[in-house]
């Protein structure tokens, strides 16, 4: 069994350090990083099974790293922080955090908070991890994409486009709401990005299977159907 990955987003250097050798000696992959900004960046680009996200962070705050996360990614996120007060609670809870915890904290309170989490994610992602559509399915526990029988290779930002116009079937997307889903609010590039994107998975998924799965909307965006 593979081990669970965790990553701490966390500015004080000898708590994360320490919290670190603790998740390490438990067996869970661990990384670290100390800024918002590099943190969220981090999130974008790798997969992790749960974040140890600090609210007092340089470069953008534990909240605001929080929001941008539910924007394009339901990872499990327990919000570490030095402030008490329940108005702060209530708001990461509501900005999608799954727990809560304040410093300073028994190691041990930790660890089974990060337990009961990643035991509550493993249990919704069993009833929920298949995505179909046609002939196209998707795996969001393992990333894996399939028309048919056939495995499809796609890059992690191909996948990640997939994922949000499936997740989103029906509906339609304009090319501002998938940039700030997939590339993150802080993107500055063109809109055409999108467009490009759509093509390589068309390329991938539509062309060789004969199958129009991603419709355009001319002046809107695009959608996946069901029919």
């Amino acid at each position: 069994m593979k081990a669970y990955r965790i990553l701490i987003i966390e500015d004080e250097e000898k708590i994360a350090r320490f919290v670190e050798l603790e998740l390490k000696y438990e067996e869970y992959e661990v990384a670290i990083k100390h800024d918002g900004r590099e943190g969220l960046k981090e999130i974008e680009e790798r997969d992790y099974d749960l974040v140890i996200l600090d609210i007092m962070l340089p470069g953008i705050n534990g909240m605001e790293v929080c929001r941008r996360v539910r924007r394009f990614s339901d990872v499990p996120i327990i919000m570490l922080t030095a402030k008490d007060q329940v108005e702060d609670k209530v708001m990461g809870l509501d900005l999608g955090a799954h727990d809560y915890l304040t410093k300073p904290f028994a190691i041990e309170e930790l660890l089974a908070r990060i337990r009961g989490v990643l035991k509550r994610a493993q249990g919704v992602r069993k009833n929920s991890n298949h995505i179909k559509i046609k002939n196209l399915t998707i795996n969001t526990d393992i990333h894996q994409v399939k028309v048919g029988e056939n495995l499809i290779d796609l890059t992690k930002r191909e996948y990640e486009l997939l994922a949000y116009l499936l997740k989103n079937k029906q509906i339609v997307l304009t090319r501002e709401q998938i940039l700030e889903a997939v590339w993150g609010y802080d993107y500055l590039g063109d809109t055409n990005v999108v467009d490009v994107y759509i093509r390589y998975l068309r390329s991938k998924i539509d062309d060789p299977y004969k199958e129009k799965y991603i419709h355009t909307v001319r002046g809107v965006g695009y959608v996946i159907k069901d029919e």
